[in-house]
């Protein structure tokens, strides 16, 4: 059974079958179902093997198409809005990282990039990175160890330099970053998808504080920010853990979701000195020629959501 875990504390922790750490996996379960489709927007072929070796019944019975048949008609009706939204949002940050390798304005483009709260992101094996590229991945130390021990028992060699860094973006993970080989001087392309909704508001703030003392000129960010707030994420994603409860997923996402007024992102992001552009869901779903499912419940709140991205002067 996954494990919401309670409300959220300072220095919790967690894996990805408890916490924070079930919504990565959720995640990653919405990539897989999203690589099926026959106009798939992406495609993850490493998120269905880590959703089964996580171990969510819930979510391998709904991979594998093992629900019964009323528990999988109303599955069907909660999980594809979410996929859609997870198809857009995830092809969004893959063409960041393109476009930044192919930006030539920072010479050769970028070939470092961060990856936040990197969860079962497979992008460091997935994307097709130039020659010379080192992927840094952050996360909590037990997420890290699982997805690297996983990945190397299926044999999945990553298609750039991929160095983790295991450690809780409330600590001093710029420290653990430059231990790691990180090189302030050269510009890097950063993302925080699907984080800071789970990072109190000062910590949001002390974020972008850490990426702009880091980022050499020409650096880039992709991020998005939930004008509604807590609520954006709480109403969506409660309503799958409501209905499928007694199916074995425990997951209570106001549990995991810090609540308090926070600085939008853009606004933030431009008073430290970044060239901000961003878009509404529904512009960036219309860009890879998508209609945001405006009638699904599920996703309602999340068509306001902002996807941001940023080009530090």
């Amino acid at each position: 059974m996954a494990r919401s875990g309670g409300a959220r504390s300072a220095g919790d922790s967690w894996d990805l079958a408890s916490s924070v750490g079930t919504t990565a996996t959720m995640v990653a379960v919405a990539r897989a179902l999203a690589s099926r489709e026959p106009d798939a927007l992406i495609d993850d072929p490493f998120a269905a093997p880590l959703v089964r070796a996580v171990g969510i019944d819930f979510f391998n019975r709904l991979l594998d198409g093992e629900l019964e048949p009323a528990v999988a008609q109303d599955a069907e009706a909660t999980a594809r809005p979410m996929t859609e939204v997870m198809a857009v949002r995830t092809r969004f940050f893959d063409d960041f990282f393109v476009d930044a390798w192919t930006d030539t304005a920072a010479g050769a483009g970028i070939r470092q990039a961060v990856i936040l709260a990197s969860g079962l992101d497979s992008r460091a094996y997935r994307l097709a990175w130039p020659e010379g590229s080192v992927v840094y991945e952050i996360d909590q130390p037990e997420v890290i160890e699982f997805k690297s021990r996983t990945l190397a028992e299926f044999g999945a060699e990553p298609t750039a330099h991929r160095r983790t860094v295991a450690v809780d973006l409330r600590d001093d993970w710029p420290a653990a970053l430059r231990r790691s080989g990180f090189d302030e001087k050269k510009p890097t392309a950063w993302s925080a998808e699907g984080l800071l909704i789970y990072l109190p508001p000062e910590a949001q703030d002390r974020l972008f504080d850490n990426i702009t003392a880091l980022s050499a000129p020409g650096s880039r960010l992709a991020t998005e920010y939930h004008p509604d707030g807590a609520a954006a994420l709480t109403d969506s994603n409660q309503s799958m853990g409501r209905r499928f409860a007694d199916q074995g997923l425990d997951l209570d996402i106001a549990d995991l979701v810090y609540a308090g007024e926070r600085r939008p992102a853009g606004d933030y992001l431009t008073e430290q000195g970044w060239q901000v552009s961003s878009r509404t869901r529904t512009e960036v779903f219309a860009a890879y020629g998508r209609s945001f499912p405006d009638d699904a419940e599920v996703v309602a709140r999340l068509r306001n959501s902002v996807a941001i991205e940023a080009v530090r002067t």
